[in-house]
Order: structure tokens, then C-alpha cells, then sequence
């Protein structure tokens, strides 16, 4: 066998991995009934070995041989002749998607062993590996990705899989509806995503990563369009890597995502999900070179995003809500470094942030309890944080202490100024549908105005 023939053979073992145990874990619930936990967990284990060691075989080939790109072409799996319009499913291993490929079964590999004991005779347990299926396969996807249309398949397992483990303890209502406000965030950034998409085929007429970027592997690569289109495209992937990264304005789902386990908060808001944003920055940033605006707009966003998550970590109470505002500082300084153009140091700084917050996500429980045992055995608070008197506080330093704990009020702004409008101008077209219809079919509207599914109250939308 060529080199060629090895690589694609190993690439197809690191996407098919995370397929088979999707289907192991899957199969089984649809047809009804439920594996037992030491198959399910020994399943998962060998799924992660196996990518894993395909992933680091293909990353050894490409350090011995000096190869920079190994594409894997599946063919295009819908194709609109008259639009001009297909889904190429393409697969690419090159310097940016091989090392997070392996950071992603690295760290899902530990979660999973963390999960299986964490979440020993738990009621969702199945449920759990089985979202925990989805979201590896997600992030492979999305890692691998050599189009936009493929990127954005893994991108929605990602999320889909994410809003879904937020509301994992669903026999309680604050889940619930803390989930379904991460997934209606998440939909704003998929609308800015799938602009971009289709302004991707009408300039270049695909979307192929490599067609938009032009010759030379990553970062190497140049740009196919012009500096206006590249702004266009550049900004509504921002507002898309803002949206899944958690960054300002969108921050306010972050709290809110810790409902979930442990184990997904670890995956999701310490390491990978919200680091996906900054990685299809990294994919695009060819873009950023082409235009000087979209650079000033990047490094803007992720200092901001940077103050923000700084400021507002230090004055929170519980744990995790700390640390996922921690993760939040972090990833604004990394969307600067992109921004400034060191994408090395970007990657590098986003494989270590990502390494060390699972860690200290998974320790937090743990600690806390030990904290607890250690305060009992001495008889006395250790953490030294009793009231100070503020009187002596300036006016300036009071307001900030009141932003950040209030989380700069991001969720009420985005309700007032976002939510409210959408919902005011949604609800008058939904009136008009209603005559229109009434008159059309001659029936009264007040029997379909009584049973309209829409609430006149924000409260139960947010």
C-alpha cells in the first residue's frame, strides 16, 4: 500500500469511529431497549482508542513525510443542477484540524471514562452516552470538515447535542427552559452561518474551504475573493463563532448552560463547544488578511469578550458559573491572537486552555466537597471571603461590582432589544396568516385566536 492509501485508509477510521458507536449506542434504544452500562462504556472506550490512534498514526505520517494535506473526497450527497448547488461531503487532515481532532478524543475519552463512574445507576445514563455519542461525531465532523456544507452538519450536531444535555435533568422546569435558551442562541448564530454559506457559493461558486482560501495549505493560504465580499463573509462567520463561543453579546447563555452534568459541562463550556467558534475563525482566517475592518472587528470582540468574562468571573458564587466565565476570558484572548494574525499561538493557546479547564471542571465537584469536609473538621470558614464594609468604596467600583454581578444584564438587553421585536413582529404577521385564512375559508378567528400557541407573556419564552 502507497502512503496515499494509508492516510485515506486511517482518515476514514478516525469518521467512522465515532459513527459505529453512534450506531452501537443508537441502535439498540430504537428498537427498545437499553445496553447495559459496562457495554456502553466499554463501547465508547474503544471508539475514542480507535480514532485516536488513527489520528495520531496520520498526524506521525505527516510529520515524517512532510505532507500538509490529506483530503478525503465522499462524493456530493445532494446536488441542485439548476441552482447550481451541491453538498460535497469532504474530509480534510492538515496542521489545524489534526491536532484538535486529537484534543477532541483526547478529552472526550476522558470525559467519558468520568461519566461512566459520575454517572453510575443514573436514570439517564443511556441518554447521556448516547448525546455523548452525537457530539463526538459533531466534533470530528466539524474538525475535519473541508466544506462549509459539512462543517455546518458537524456545527448542528454540536449544538442540537448541547441544548439537549443542558436540559438532561428535564423533570425540572429550570433546565428545560435554560436549554431551549442556549438552542434559540444557537439558532441566531446557525442563521449568520448559513448566510455566510450561500454568500460562499455565490462567490465562488462552492464551498470548499480550499476554493475560498485559495492555494497554499493552512495558514498559507490566500484568499479567493475580494476585500468587500471577504468583510460580507468574514463578519456573519463572527456573529456565528460569537453565538457558539459564548462571546459578548451573546454571554448570557453560559450560566445557564451549567444545568447541565458535570461531564457536558466540562466537553462542552470548558473545552471544546466553546472553542468551535474560535476554530472556524482559525479555518477562515485567510479572510481576516484580505481585510483590514474584519481584523479590527475580530481583535475588538475578543477583548471585549476578554474584560467582560474577567470582570464578571470574579464576583461569582458558584463554581462552575466561574469558570465557564474563566473559559469566556480566555477565548477572547485567543480571538484576538487570530485577530493579530498568530494562528500558531492561537492553536496552541486553545489545545492547553481546553486541556487544563476540563480538568478543573471535573474537579470541581470534588473539591467543593472536600472544601466542606476539611471546614467541618476545623470548625471555621477557610475561604476568607466575609463581608468587607463598602462605604469606602468609590461610586465607579460599586457599578462595576453591580455589572459583573449581574452579568453585564445581557440576557434582559437581548430580550428588550432582540427577543421582544422578533416576537411583536412574528405575532402581528401571525394575525394577519389568521384573517387571511379566516377569510379564505369563511370560519371566525376567535376559536383559532383562543388556541393561538403564542404566549403574550416574554416569561414563558425566555
Amino acid at each position: 500500500m502507497n502512503l496515499e492509501s494509508v492516510s485515506h485508509f486511517l482518515g476514514l477510521v478516525v469518521v467512522a469511529s465515532p459513527v459505529a458507536l453512534l450506531t452501537v449506542l443508537g441502535l439498540p434504544m430504537l428498537l427498545g431497549f437499553v445496553l447495559k452500562e459496562s457495554i456502553q462504556t466499554t463501547c465508547t472506550k474503544v471508539a475514542v482508542l480507535f480514532g485516536l490512534f488513527a489520528a495520531i498514526s496520520i498526524l506521525a505520517l505527516m510529520l515524517t513525510t512532510g505532507l500538509r494535506y490529506v483530503p478525503i473526497e465522499l462524493g456530493n450527497w445532494v446536488s441542485i443542477e439548476a441552482e447550481h448547488f451541491h453538498f460535497h461531503l469532504k474530509f480534510v487532515f492538515d496542521r489545524l484540524s489534526v491536532p484538535f481532532t486529537i484534543l477532541s478524543f483526547v478529552l472526550c475519552g476522558t470525559v467519558g471514562a468520568f461519566a461512566s463512574v459520575y454517572l453510575h445507576r443514573e436514570r439517564g445514563f443511556s441518554r447521556f452516552f448516547l448525546l455523548y455519542a452525537f457530539f463526538l461525531l459533531g466534533m470530528i465532523v466539524s474538525s475535519l470538515a473541508g466544506t462549509i456544507e459539512t462543517l455546518f452538519f458537524g456545527w448542528e450536531l454540536v449544538g442540537l447535542s448541547s441544548a439537549l444535555l443542558v436540559a438532561y435533568f428535564h423533570d425540572r422546569p429550570g433546565p428545560v427552559r435554560n436549554g431551549h435558551r442556549v438552542w434559540t442562541v444557537y439558532r441566531v448564530a446557525d442563521a449568520a452561518f448559513l448566510v455566510a454559506a450561500l454568500a460562499m457559493h455565490h462567490l465562488t461558486g462552492e464551498g470548499d474551504f480550499a476554493v475560498l482560501m485559495g492555494s497554499g495549505p493552512w495558514p498559507e493560504g490566500t484568499t479567493a475573493i475580494g476585500p468587500g465580499a471577504a468583510l460580507a463573509v468574514g463578519l456573519l462567520l463572527l456573529v456565528a463563532a460569537a453565538g457558539k463561543s459564548g462571546m459578548v453579546p451573546f454571554s448570557g447563555w453560559l450560566p445557564r448552560a451549567m444545568e447541565g452534568p458535570t461531564p457536558s459541562s466540562a466537553i462542552f463550556y470548558g473545552a471544546l463547544s466553546v472553542h468551535l467558534g474560535t476554530f472556524l475563525l482559525l479555518r477562515v482566517s485567510p479572510l481576516l488578511d484580505e481585510s483590514l475592518f474584519l481584523k479590527i472587528a475580530v481583535i475588538a470582540l475578543g477583548a471585549v469578550s476578554a474584560v467582560f468574562g474577567a470582570t464578571v468571573s470574579r464576583v461569582q458564587s458558584d463554581v462552575k458559573n466561574a469558570l465557564a466565565f474563566a473559559s469566556l476570558t480566555q477565548v477572547g484572548i485567543i480571538t484576538v491572537e487570530i485577530g493579530l494574525g498568530l494562528h500558531y499561538v492561537a492553536l496552541v493557546h486553545m489545545i492547553g486552555h481546553a486541556c487544563l479547564r476540563t480538568l478543573q471542571l471535573l474537579r470541581a465537584p470534588s473539591a467543593l466537597k472536600d472544601l466542606q469536609l476539611l471546614e467541618d473538621a476545623v470548625g471555621t470558614h477557610l475561604t476568607g471571603d466575609e463581608a468587607q464594609p463598602t462605604r469606602s468604596a468609590s461610586p465607579l467600583r460599586l457599578w462595576l461590582y453591580r455589572f459583573a454581578l449581574e452579568r453585564g444584564s445581557l440576557d434582559a438587553l437581548l430580550d428588550e432589544w432582540i427577543v421582544r421585536p422578533f416576537l411583536l413582529v412574528f405575532r402581528v404577521f401571525d394575525r394577519w396568516e389568521r384573517r387571511w385564512t379566516d377569510w379564505l375559508t369563511g370560519s371566525s378567528s376567535r376559536e383559532s385566536d383562543r388556541l393561538a400557541p403564542y404566549s403574550d407573556r416574554l416569561e414563558d419564552v425566555t
